[in-house]
């Protein structure tokens, strides 16, 4: 009874070990991967490069998020009612789940309000622009 105790604690341990790794991951990737262009609050640069925070765009074009994170995107676009049209380098280096993490970060924080994404759903997406790498 003991030994099942501390094998039940052990394993405890051990799973939170690796839920904790990734906590907080969307914004770590957020700050290494989009904080430089978009701002540290997502305010994004004046009327250069558009601000993530309380962004329509990010509400009105969910199934494309995860495709323009991977693949970038060039030409103009609108975000609350001001048009950008700068290049925006895409991260191919980013893992389907990373990209998940990301854009969850961006789809609940600075006044965004927007259901998060799940991997399947990212994946899903992103197969789209043939950019799903199944991780």
């Amino acid at each position: 009874m003991r030994a099942a105790a501390v094998g039940a604690a052990l394993l405890t341990v051990g799973l939170s070990g690796c839920f904790t790794e990734r906590q907080n991951e969307g914004a770590k990737l957020y700050a290494n991967h989009c904080a430089s262009c978009h701002g540290d609050q997502g305010q994004g640069l004046e009327r250069l490069i558009p601000g993530v925070a309380a962004a329509d765009y990010v509400a009105l074009h969910r199934a494309e998020l995860p495709c323009l994170v991977r693949k970038g995107m060039k030409g103009p676009l609108v975000v609350n009612g001001i048009e950008y049209n700068q290049v925006m380098p895409g991260h191919e280096d980013l893992t389907d789940s990373q990209i998940t993490n990301l854009l969850n970060f961006v789809q609940t924080t600075w006044g965004n309000h927007n259901q998060p994404y799940t991997i399947r759903e990212t994946s899903e997406l992103l197969g789209r622009c043939n950019g799903s790498d199944g991780q």
